[in-house]
């Protein structure tokens, strides 16, 4: 049929997620998981379709027609898409059961696809290929099943409704008004492969629908933006790798930062600055589970080698792994090289220290006591940027090159000094190291004064010295650096917009040496963080505006990867990105709090009219 001749790889933005806290599958609009990991996010994929076209494993479940909605159910995790064809109309819905107990597979992906009105023509593909490049499997037939195996790794697929398939051959069958399939596809990773009756998996899928929506159901956020917010949280907690804590950048390697470019990066790990970012999205939202299971998660994972903390670390929480390019696949749209590991695990990153007490200020200050490990850590990580912040590093876009004075970079330094202080004084403790901290903290407000701003052209600059401007110096807001004096950060949001800006709601992270557009896209986050300081320099209505515009990238998913092409709008770079999505929420709860405020202080200026 035609649709076994369409192009393999879709359009990123394209791609839903679906998920179970321990892995995820990327799944296309024309329903083709093209990208599945196991047993977990960092482990070879058995879909790899994504970025090995030639051997990538894939397995699809569509319909002879076309697609006419696709959509998450409401605040869930459970995707639903309807499809049309020539004589019918059918539903496909896909989930992975989360909180999964008793006699269960490790990880199932159900996928039920209901003819709602006349008949449609379905379709199935099951190919699963392990690593990169792609291996076939040895597999055999177990009653209504296949076990597609590759040592002690097996991928069970039980298939109810359709006739008996075979790994990578087509099948296609009529379904009439009423009638179904279900395809259940499971691990059993050093364990027996366990078959799960065909209701009880429609049950598990509908209890995942329950789970989602109790959760999100203590989300606290209730402003114009919460959709977009649960949707992004909800995207927060399917990153985060449930036995650990630890929270992955993304799901996915080396979807480029421009096609057919190198800009091409593996994500699979955990990066404390995010996972502080997003960790603090969970905890100003009503979710302090998440944001205190990362602190645990950092506190193990950097006992060896506190003060010093990595750039980033495995779901373990061990130190990364050597960079390294796979050969004999073909890349995203032959973007390559195709990486796997990422040498920015070696760079001294200032940033990252501030992130992480800026996250443990959040539970702090919102009646979450820090344990006396989660204490210890943060006095350590203080201390460590006391001694260290006249240093240059390899700042937040991990420049590859010489370190330099990243403004940014002192900027979260100077949030860290600030917070620990903070926490501190509000636990009565730690006084003389308390003084230190805010001594230090001066001193580096001085310096970034001194050195950061550009008094030519109006703005904190890129680095000290630079004329170059960097999106992110919009931190400068949220660093709270300038508290009583909005002019700068004013000045700063006003030179970002004007020479960095993208069109419409996008922003650069910064220009090509030449003065022109870079050779990446627009930076998502960086358009949140725009956001995050028009709200907190008191420009709602302009904040406002940008945010609507913003949340319109995610289309009709609500995902966001990493950065935007402005002239065509295509997503590039790893997706869905978790800093993407928290730096949205920080911003929505941004907005809230300014309004709020504006509220607050309105009612006390505006004389009440006298009584009757």
């Amino acid at each position: 049929m035609s649709k076994r001749n369409e192009p393999h790889q879709a359009p990123i933005a394209e791609y839903a997620l679906v998920g179970d806290t321990r892995t995820a599958a990327l799944i296309s609009r024309s329903g083709s998981v093209d990208w599945l990991c196991l047993p977990r996010f960092d482990a070879d994929p058995v879909f790899g379709r994504l970025i090995d076209q030639e051997h990538g494993g894939h397995f699809e479940l569509s319909v002879d027609g076309s697609v006419e909605m696709r959509a998450y159910r409401s605040e869930s995790a459970v995707l639903e898409t309807r499809w049309r064809g020539s004589a019918g109309t059918a539903t496909v819905t896909e989930a992975m059961p989360v909180n999964v107990k008793g006699f269960l597979p490790q990880m199932a992906l159900v996928r039920h696809l209901e003819c709602t009105a006349g008949e449609v023509v379905a379709q199935v593909r099951f190919d699963p290929r392990l690593g990169l490049p792609g291996r076939p499997p040895r597999w055999n037939r177990r009653g209504n099943g296949v076990i597609c195996e590759w040592g002690a790794l097996a991928l069970l697929l039980q298939y109810f409704g359709v006739e008996a398939l075979e790994p990578g051959k087509w099948v296609s069958m009529r379904l009439g008004q009423g009638q179904s399939l279900t395809l259940i596809a499971s691990l059993a990773d050093r364990t027996p492969a366990v078959f799960i009756p065909r209701q009880e998996a429609l049950m598990l899928m509908e209890e995942t629908d329950r789970d989602w929506r109790w959760w999100a159901a203590e989300i606290k956020y209730t402003g114009p933006f919460r959709p977009a917010v649960v949707r992004s949280l909800i995207t927060l907690r399917l990153l985060t790798y449930s036995p650990s804590g630890a929270p992955v950048a993304a799901p996915t390697t080396s979807l480029p930062e421009r096609l057919g470019g190198e800009l091409n990066w593996d994500y699979r790990y955990a990066w404390p600055r995010d996972a502080g970012i997003g960790s603090g999205a969970f905890m100003a939202a009503g979710r302090t589970q998440e944001a205190q299971a990362f602190l645990r998660w950092l506190e193990i994972a950097s006992r060896l080698t506190v003060p010093k903390m990595h750039v980033l670390y495995t779901l373990d929480g061990t130190p990364g792994h050597r960079e390294r390019e796979i050969k004999g696949v073909s890349g995203y749209h032959g973007s390559l090289p195709v990486r796997a590991a990422n040498a920015a695990a070696e760079q001294h990153q200032l940033d990252v220290y501030g992130w992480v007490v800026e996250t443990a200020w959040h539970l702090d200050s919102h009646g979450s006591d820090l344990d006396r490990a989660s204490w210890r850590m943060i006095r350590s990580l203080a201390d460590f940027v006391a001694s260290s912040w006249r240093k240059p590093d390899a700042g937040i876009w991990e420049d590859r090159d010489q370190p330099r004075h990243h403004v940014s970079s002192k900027l979260m330094a100077f949030v860290a000094l600030d917070r620990a202080s903070r926490i501190a004084r509000r636990r009565n403790q730690d006084a003389p190291r308390a003084n230190t901290w805010e001594r230090e903290r001066e001193a580096l407000r001085a310096d970034i004064y001194a050195h950061g701003w550009n008094p030519i052209l109006n703005t904190y600059t890129a680095a000290y010295g630079s004329e170059n401007l960097d999106a992110s110096v919009l931190l400068v807001a949220m660093s709270e650096l300038e508290n009583g004096r909005p002019e700068r950060i004013k000045m700063t949001i006003d030179a970002v917009r004007q020479r960095l800006g993208a069109g419409g709601a996008l922003v650069y992270r910064h220009l090509a040496p030449n003065g022109g557009p870079p050779d990446d896209g627009a930076f998502i986050a960086c358009t949140f963080w725009l956001i995050d300081a028009l709200a907190r320099c008191g420009r709602l209505d302009d904040a406002e505006a940008v945010m609507v515009e913003a949340i319109k990238l995610g289309g009709e998913l609500g995902l966001l990867a990493e950065e935007v092409d402005p002239g065509s709008g295509a997503m590039l770079g790893n997706h869905p990105q978790a800093l993407s999505h928290a730096a949205l929420v920080a911003a929505a709860l941004s907005i809230e709090a300014a309004r709020a405020s504006a509220s607050h202080q309105e009612s006390f200026r505006t004389p009440r009219e006298p009584g009757a």
